[in-house]
């Protein structure tokens, strides 16, 4: 797809895709600041976006965004478990070799279902599979609080980016643009709030 045509796709881009790109980017935006709000929000964009995949017939996002509405749901009750006294999401390191096993279990289920796919009528495959396992365990390690929950997040925007481009995919190009940017931003603020954890556990020491 070429450049006009990309930025041509924004004028022919149906309500739902808008809608959903909208709150997509107030999703992740709180997903950053800890929100427990941002469960709800996202529960609404996820089932919008079950129908946009299904009609660019990426199946591997449409099965995960569906996989994502219970998901929602159980990140929303993991998150009120997890607070401290003032009301702020505790945020846990996690172990290295714990996120190496996740990444190789999202490069495997990127292979397999890409694999599988190959067999359908389905458009790029193995990038749209990319997309779907590396967002599962992503959003797993989001649920569970994990601090670099959002190095996967990075990856798999930078992929998705493409995919969306030649999907024709305007909004939902420039909302994963603007997702690769903030998971960065997430990245840092996480660590940041880890910090200031670790900083108040040795003052009651």
């Amino acid at each position: 797809m070429s450049l006009t045509d990309w930025l041509l796709g924004f004028a022919g881009a149906s309500p739902i895709e808008w809608a959903g790109t909208i709150l997509g980017f107030i999703c992740v935006a709180l997903y950053i600041q800890r929100s427990i709000w941002a469960w709800p929000v996202g529960l609404v964009q996820v089932i919008l976006y079950v129908y946009i995949f299904g009609q660019a017939k990426l199946y591997s996002d449409m099965g995960l965004n569906i996989i994502y509405i219970f998901m929602q749901a159980y990140g929303w009750w993991a998150w009120l478990q997890h607070q401290d006294q003032q009301e702020e999401l505790v945020v846990d390191l996690g172990i290295s070799w714990q996120y190496a096993l996740w990444a190789l279990a999202a490069l495997l289920g990127a292979f397999g279902m890409g694999w599988l796919l190959t067999h359908t009528d389905a458009s790029l495959p193995y990038a749209d599979s990319f997309v779907a396992s590396t967002s599962l365990v992503a959003q797993w390690l989001l649920t569970q609080r994990k601090l670099f929950s959002w190095a996967f997040w990075i990856a798999v925007d930078a992929v998705a980016i493409w995919v969306y481009f030649q999907k024709g995919l305007s909004p939902t190009t420039l909302l994963y643009s603007c997702f690769f940017v903030m998971a960065s931003i997430g990245q840092y603020s996480w660590w940041k709030r880890y910090q200031a954890q670790i900083k108040a556990e040795l003052s009651y020491v």
